[in-house]
């Protein structure tokens, strides 16, 4: 038997550039504790911890979570790449749900450096060797040219191939991100630019120039996950329920079908989304609010469809018509987004946990959308997982 599971509270530290961060266990405790504080809850609740992050030496979410309290409680670390911060959330869902505990916390931190995401271990087979292999000849190669980029670059050109779209729908991408940040405390990027600046910042690879690619950032994010009895005993705000949730990890067509589409998850999109959908008895439509990965202007674009926001090559249409922001048909990352909020590996997919969760209490201030009932949330990571979350507002 599986249990409904609320998330009763969520907090997160403002997102920084690295040369102006504090270290990973500071903003872990500072989020965690936002979390707490949100939920009404004291640290000694908390039955089991789930500690995301990418970057950092083993036990990290221990030197963490320590900061909150020494209760002897399971601590499991996880490491997902870009989707920890949602395995994480995944993980203690799931606890909660089987009844192994009442109530849980995830927390995703991480602390990076400028520059490209680059391997740390160079004396043993890259866990993207197979991805490698795949791309290879897929596209141009270029040197020195990231891994990300090459890949998502090139899916977003072969998007373009094959259905028309143009560079300059990426670019409103990314333009639409820093209109969003722009109500974003929490934001790295919360200037505003435009189309032509976008288009004329340094070529990265593919259609993708820096202005379309998410930057290096530190933060930290957490949830707090509780059962309906639990919520109910401490009379604590349950008004947010996850209504359906899916991890997906890679299939044969990531491999097989020469599309780096399909080498970048469109594939583990598609079935984690239509899993959440049959879960939560909810389609695309009833959407209003999407917190999805845009680590590249060209990945939204790709998860629009995959999502099924809109058919499978009507993206650019999507954009065009503006139903991808306020007064569209669905708000996309109303928090400004990888591209603008900023993507500190680890606290990515609790950040959206918290935007959403924000979303749907109406307490969202100037990014508020109206109406909103169920809000979604996609976050990947290759190599490869992806989650999607479904979360639903219920009577409090």
């Amino acid at each position: 038997m599986s249990r409904s599971v609320h998330v009763v509270g969520v907090g997160m530290v403002p997102f920084t550039k690295p040369r102006e961060t504090t270290g990973y266990e500071v903003m872990g405790e500072l989020a965690g504790r936002a979390a707490l504080r949100d939920a009404g809850v004291g640290y000694d609740q908390v039955q089991q911890a789930y500690a995301g992050w990418v970057y950092g030496d083993s036990t990290s979410g221990q030197a963490a979570l320590y900061r909150l309290g020494l209760s002897g409680i399971p601590i499991l670390n996880v490491n997902n790449n870009c989707s920890t911060g949602s395995s994480a959330l995944y993980l203690a869902r799931q606890a909660v749900a089987s009844g192994a505990v009442e109530c849980a916390l995830a927390l995703g931190f991480e602390q990076m450096v400028n520059g490209a995401l680059r391997m740390g271990y160079e004396d043993r087979t890259s866990p993207f060797a197979r991805f490698d292999e795949a791309a290879e000849g897929l596209y141009e190669a270029e040197e020195n040219a990231p891994l990300a980029p090459r890949y998502f670059g090139g899916a977003g050109q072969e998007h373009m191939d094959a259905y028309g779209t143009s560079v300059e729908t990426f670019a409103k991408i990314a333009v639409k991100a820093r209109k969003h940040a722009a109500n974003n405390p929490y934001a790295v990027f919360r200037d505003q630019v435009t189309e032509e600046q976008v288009l004329a910042s340094p070529r990265i690879f593919g259609p993708l120039t820096r202005l379309m690619c998410c930057p290096p950032t530190c933060g930290a994010a957490a949830a707090v996950v509780c059962s309906a009895e639990f919520a109910s005993r401490r009379g604590l705000d349950a008004s947010v329920v996850i209504a359906g949730q899916a991890m997906t990890t890679d299939y044969p067509s990531t491999f097989e079908a020469g599309q780096l589409r399909r080498i970048v998850g469109y594939d583990m999109t598609v079935e984690a989304a239509r899993q959440v959908y049959e879960q939560a008895g909810v389609g695309p439509e009833e959407i209003k609010v999407v917190e999805l990965h845009d680590c590249f202007a060209t990945n939204e674009l790709l998860s629009y469809e995959g999502l099924g926001l809109t058919p499978e090559g009507s993206g650019e249409k999507f954009v065009a018509d503006g139903d991808n922001t306020y007064g569209g048909r669905v708000v996309t990352n109303p928090s400004g987004g990888l591209l603008s909020k900023g993507h500190p590996l680890g606290a990515t997919g609790l950040a959206q946990c918290t935007e959403l969760v924000w979303q749907l209490r109406g307490t969202a201030g100037p990014r508020q959308v109206e109406g909103a009932r169920h809000a979604l949330q996609h976050n990947l990571g290759l190599g490869g997982a992806c989650v999607v979350t479904l979360y639903q507002k219920v009577a409090a």
